[in-house]
């Protein structure tokens, strides 16, 4: 079972037997955290994906830090976010095509984005999350036809490895800045994996363009839960 808290933006909680994981918090309020190993992960350095303060957890026991390719844990980025020196000694700085085990049991993986740092793909207790971050099929009207083919070619092949895959949550950009050409990536995401459920983010607070997404692609309502709302609760079996 899988239980998550949606925080607000691109921000969850995902609780699973032994192990919680915290994605790109950066408001909205934390819930009270079950008594086990956390793992934070911040995709990239985005303000919208990444606040200094969840350094704060670092008080905890049993915590790790994993942070995304473009944070440089630099004595002066270290001064400027208030992290001390047990703290610093919590995070690991991930790299875009890594794979490693932060606890027993659990192994990550990361996935180059197609703007900054990576997406992590996190198999623990059976189960396997991945989220996003900003990786995603940024097609933007104002750019020229180069940016948006070079990026259509990069999303592609950086999602190649997930061909296939089984993912039993995936939390991917469902963003309405973009029109309709915010459709295409989770449509090609939900394509290529096999994923089991789908939790919309990086919506803006516009909880509609889901249903906007639905009812043009209807086949990926099974998969699908709709957001609504920040602090909202989740349960996956």
């Amino acid at each position: 079972m899988l239980r998550v808290v949606f925080l607000a933006h691109s921000g969850f909680l995902v609780e699973l037997d032994h192990v919680c994981l915290l994605f790109d918090w950066w408001k909205g309020e934390l819930p009270t955290l079950p008594k086990k190993p956390l793992l934070v992960f911040a995709s990239h350095v985005h303000a919208d994906h990444f606040d200094p303060h969840i350094f704060i957890l670092g008080q905890r026991t049993n915590v790790q830090f994993l942070l995304g390719s473009d944070f440089r844990l630099t004595p002066k980025n270290l001064e400027k976010w208030q992290v001390n020196e047990s703290t610093a000694a919590l995070c690991r700085r991930c790299g875009k095509q890594d794979r490693f085990s932060p606890l027993e049991g659990v192994t990550v993986e990361t996935v180059p984005s197609t703007d900054q740092g990576v997406a992590f793909l996190v198999t623990a207790d059976g189960h396997t999350i991945f989220h996003a971050g900003d990786l995603n099929w940024w097609h933007w009207e104002g750019e020229t036809d180069a940016y948006n083919h070079n990026m259509a070619a990069n999303f592609k092949r950086y999602v190649e490895p997930l061909r296939g895959r089984r993912i039993d949550l995936a939390m991917l950009p469902l963003d309405s800045r973009l029109g309709t050409a915010g459709f295409m990536g989770p449509k090609y995401f939900l394509e290529l994996a096999e994923i089991q459920h789908f939790l919309p983010m990086h919506q803006w607070d516009n909880y509609r363009f889901t249903e906007e997404f639905l009812h043009l692609y209807p086949q990926f309502s099974s998969c699908t839960t709709p957001i609504s709302k920040a602090d909202q609760v989740f349960y996956f079996s």
